[in-house]
C-alpha cells in the first residue's frame, strides 16, 4: 500500500483530519510502536506536518511518546472511544448475556466478531473460567479465508462477490490447513453455508479447537459470526458436531431473532434478556467482554 493508498485525494476531502486519521491506521497489533521518521517515509508526508500531526494527537489523547521520546504509541483515547462505539453496538449488546451463558454452559471461551474486508474484527469476548482461555482481545483482527468465523461471514457470498475480495492468489498461509487459493477456499466454504456451521481443530492456530456459527439480519444477510473456543485441550470432533454445535447453534440464533426484533419491532425472543435491562456501562468503565 502506497501513500496515495493511505491518505485519500479528492476534492472534498480534508488533508489535515484525512492525515491524521492515516497515522492512526498506522499502528496495529504487530506494530504496536512507531517514530515520527517512520511515519513521514510511510506516508510521504513532510517532516514538520508529521510533527503538527502528532503534536495535535497527543494532546487529544490519541497518542502517547514512550519511555524514549522518540516512538508514539496508541493513547488512551482510541481505547475510550473505541469501547464507546463497541458499546453503542445493538447488536453486541444483545449478544452479551447470550455469549456469557454459552461460556458457562459450554465452559470455552465464547466470542463474536463482525467481517472488515478480508479481516474479522473481535467485538465481544467472554473468556473461560480456567487458567487456559483465549488471549485474544477486543479489536482483535485475523484474516477471513483462515479462520472458523470468517468462513461463516462470507459462506453465502457469490463467485462475483469472492473474486471481488480474494482477486489474486496465492492467499496467505497460517496452517497447513489453510486454503491457499480462491478454489480451495470455495470448496470450503460451499460446505460451510450447507452444514450452517464450522468446525476448526488448529485450522488457523495450533491447539485450538472452534466451532463457529453465523448471525444473520431480518433480511437473511449474515452480519456477524460467534464462536466457543478451547486452547490447549482436546475437543472430541463428536461432541463439536454435536451437543457444542446445537449449543452455538441454538445461541447464533437467539441473537438473530434479536436482530429481526430491533428490526421489526416484534416481541421480544423468548429466554433472552432484552439489552434495555442491562446497566449500561459508564464510559470509564471497561467493557466487560
Amino acid at each position: 500500500m502506497n501513500a496515495d493508498d493511505r491518505v485519500p485525494q479528492g476534492k472534498y476531502v480534508v488533508p489535515a483530519l484525512a492525515q491524521g486519521l492515516a497515522v492512526l491506521a498506522l499502528f496495529s497489533r504487530q506494530r504496536a510502536s512507531i517514530t515520527a521518521p517512520e511515519i513521514a517515509q510511510e506516508l510521504g508526508l513532510p517532516r514538520s506536518t508529521v510533527f503538527r500531526l502528532l503534536h495535535t494527537l497527543q494532546l487529544m489523547g490519541f497518542v502517547q511518546k514512550q519511555g524514549d521520546e522518540r516512538h508514539f504509541k496508541l493513547g488512551p483515547a482510541v481505547l475510550s472511544h473505541g469501547f464507546e462505539y463497541l458499546a453503542s453496538l445493538d447488536i453486541v449488546e444483545a449478544a452479551q448475556p447470550i455469549l456469557q451463558r454459552l461460556r458457562d454452559e459450554t465452559g470455552l471461551s465464547a466470542h463474536m466478531a463482525v467481517r472488515d474486508g478480508r479481516e474479522i474484527v473481535y467485538v465481544a469476548r467472554y473468556p473461560a473460567r480456567t487458567t487456559i482461555s483465549s488471549t485474544v482481545n477486543i479489536g482483535t483482527r485475523f484474516p477471513v479465508h483462515a479462520t472458523v468465523m470468517g468462513r461463516m461471514m462470507i459462506c453465502n457470498l457469490t463467485d462475483e462477490q469472492l473474486q471481488d475480495l480474494f482477486p489474486s492468489d496465492p492467499l496467505p498461509r497460517f496452517s497447513d490447513q489453510t486454503p491457499t487459493t480462491l478454489a480451495e477456499l470455495k470448496k470450503i466454504l460451499v460446505e460451510d453455508e450447507r452444514r450452517g456451521y464450522a468446525v476448526s481443530q488448529s485450522f488457523f492456530e495450533r491447539g485450538v479447537s472452534s466451532v463457529a456459527a453465523p448471525v444473520r439480519d431480518g433480511a437473511g444477510r449474515i452480519v456477524a459470526a460467534i464462536n466457543i473456543t478451547a486452547v490447549d485441550a482436546y475437543v472430541d470432533l463428536e461432541a463439536m458436531h454435536g451437543a457444542l454445535k446445537d449449543t452455538i447453534l441454538a445461541a447464533s440464533a437467539q441473537i438473530t431473532r434479536w436482530i429481526r426484533r430491533e428490526e421489526t419491532r416484534g416481541e421480544p425472543a423468548v429466554g433472552a434478556e432484552p439489552p434495555s435491562t442491562q446497566k449500561r456501562r459508564k464510559s470509564s468503565e471497561p467493557v466487560h467482554v
